[in-house]
C-alpha cells in the first residue's frame, strides 16, 4: 500500500467524519459551511496545502472511485462529494450523531 493511501485511510479510519478539500473549491466551501452550520465536529484536509494531496487525490480514486472535491467519509462511509451531502441534508443531524459527531 502506498503512503498517501495509508494515509488517506488512516484519516477515514480515525475520524466521525473526514473531509478531503481543496481550499479555493466552492463545492468544499458548501460542504464545510453545512458542517459548520450543523455543528459537526469533522476532520479536514485541504489537499492543495499539503505536500502530498494529488497523492492523497489518487489514492483515494483507488479507494472509493471518486476523482473529484469534496470527497466525504461519515463513520468510515464514503458519501460521495457535496451534492451528494446536501441530498442528505433531511437526515444528515441523525448520521452526524450517531458517528459521535454533533
Amino acid at each position: 500500500m502506498s503512503a498517501a493511501k495509508a494515509k488517506a485511510q488512516k484519516i477515514i479510519d480515525e475520524n466521525a467524519v473526514a473531509v478531503f478539500s481543496k481550499s479555493y473549491c466552492p463545492y468544499c466551501k458548501d460542504t464545510k459551511s453545512l458542517l459548520n452550520d450543523l455543528g459537526a465536529k469533522y476532520y479536514i484536509i485541504e489537499l492543495d496545502q499539503v505536500d502530498d494531496g494529488s497523492d492523497i487525490q489518487r489514492a483515494l480514486v483507488e479507494i472509493n472511485g471518486q476523482s473529484s472535491v469534496p470527497n466525504i467519509y461519515i463513520k468510515k462511509e464514503h458519501i460521495g462529494g457535496n451534492s451528494d451531502l446536501q441530498a442528505k441534508k433531511g437526515q444528515l443531524k441523525a448520521l452526524l450523531t450517531d458517528a459521535g459527531a454533533l
